[in-house]
């Protein structure tokens, strides 16, 4: 198969779909890769690190997209991207579609096959692609509310661990999966006063017995939002409905109330978030303030560490790549139910339930398209 690799356009998005070990690994199997030039110099990659694993460098996106059967993205297409995808062609990438009906709606007419990394599942019920970049992200989140905090930036002037003698900051954490759990990791780090919220006792369970008496687990109710939330510091949006909306869990209403200065990271954003008043941002200008309530709602956080974020996340996928590549998609969808559930859209239909469901549009069933 013919693998191409284009340079990421998001804002200050610098991750790759693909270094040069995972380039390796198609090559030595007798897939040709073909990479945008440029394409890994934000994480320290030359074109002559990727032609040594055995690519072939091409000067512009429209000669990868032209000349490639599978794409390999880190984030979603922009519109200039959409533009260049054709009928069959693979899309393999970050796609959260269901706030975005624009992508969507190009996407269908495309014709092309695109699999979305956040909906790939796994036999014990997660998400493994999108595992990685939850991880990160749910560190990244305290770094980032830490800094919105500061006065400088609008925030109440605090130091989110105290000091000997202060307080520290209430930080509370909507939702106790990965991006929950790994944020309460870091707050408990840093000495915060930390209260994770989640509708799952078995989640409730599992971070009572990582952290202790560290963090409170509280089971989420709109009472307990509306009281946590009003007592914060520092609010965390971690919750995630696969392929899904996020469920809007605190209201214009109540950001309203949340005390003067204090800061929201909605973690959710790239599922249209979990905040009412909370819109996408960039790492250019990533915060914004609503009724004196700092808000951080950058789409993209795990860009800001690149290098990390995509050698985590190509540890994740290229078992899948490989398996595209070897099988064609139409086996390799039809021999891994997990994989499957990555696919959004193919051959001009949307095939992701949740996705239909959020944006009204018609649903097919992906297996009914494959044979």
């Amino acid at each position: 198969m013919i693998i191409g690799v284009p340079t990421e356009i998001k804002n200050h998005e610098y991750r790759v779909g693909m270094v040069p070990s995972s380039v390796r690994e198609l090559t030595i199997k007798g897939h040709d890769v073909y990479v945008q030039a440029d394409a890994g110099v934000g994480i320290g990659f030359t074109d002559q690190d990727y032609i040594d694993a055995g690519a072939s460098i091409l000067a512009t996106a429209a000669d990868v997209f032209a000349k490639a059967e599978m794409i390999v993205k880190v984030k979603e297409p922009l519109a200039v991207e959409r533009a260049m995808l054709r009928e069959d062609q693979i899309l393999f990438t970050y796609l959260h579609l269901a706030p975005d009906l624009a992508q969507t709606n190009d996407l269908i007419a495309s014709g092309a096959v695109c699999i979305a990394y956040e909906t790939v599942t796994d036999d014990r019920g997660g998400l493994p692609l999108l595992a990685p970049m939850s991880e990160v992200a749910g560190r990244m989140s305290i770094q980032a509310g830490a800094r919105a905090l500061e006065k400088s930036l609008g925030g109440r002037g605090m130091l989110l661990g105290g000091v000997p003698g202060v307080e520290p900051a209430k930080v509370v954490i909507i939702g106790g999966g990965m991006v929950g759990t790994n944020a309460a990791q870091m707050a408990v780090g840093m000495g915060a006063d930390v209260v994770v919220l989640d509708r799952s006792i078995d989640a409730l369970r599992r971070l009572n017995v990582q952290f202790g008496s560290a963090v409170k687990a509280i089971y989420s109710t709109a009472d307990a939002i509306e009281r946590h939330v009003l007592e914060a510091d520092l609010v965390i949006g971690g919750v995630l409905v696969p392929g899904a909306a996020a469920p809007k869990l605190i209201t214009k209403e109540l950001v309203k109330r949340m005390k003067p200065g204090s800061a929201i990271v909605d973690v959710a954003i790239d599922q249209g978030g979990c905040v009412e008043t909370s819109h996408a941002t960039t790492h250019q200008e990533p915060t914004y303030i609503v009724d004196d309530v700092v808000h951080y709602c950058v789409a993209n956080m795990p860009g800001a560490v690149a290098r990390t974020s995509t050698f985590a996340l190509n540890n994740a996928t290229l078992p899948y790549i490989i398996k595209l590549a070897n099988q064609g998609y139409k086996q390799a969808l039809l021999n891994d139910k997990h994989l499957l559930n990555g696919l959004n859209v193919i051959h001009g239909k949307l095939v992701c339930k949740e996705v239909a469901e959020a944006l009204s549009l018609e649903f097919t069933e992906p297996k009914s398209m494959l044979n």
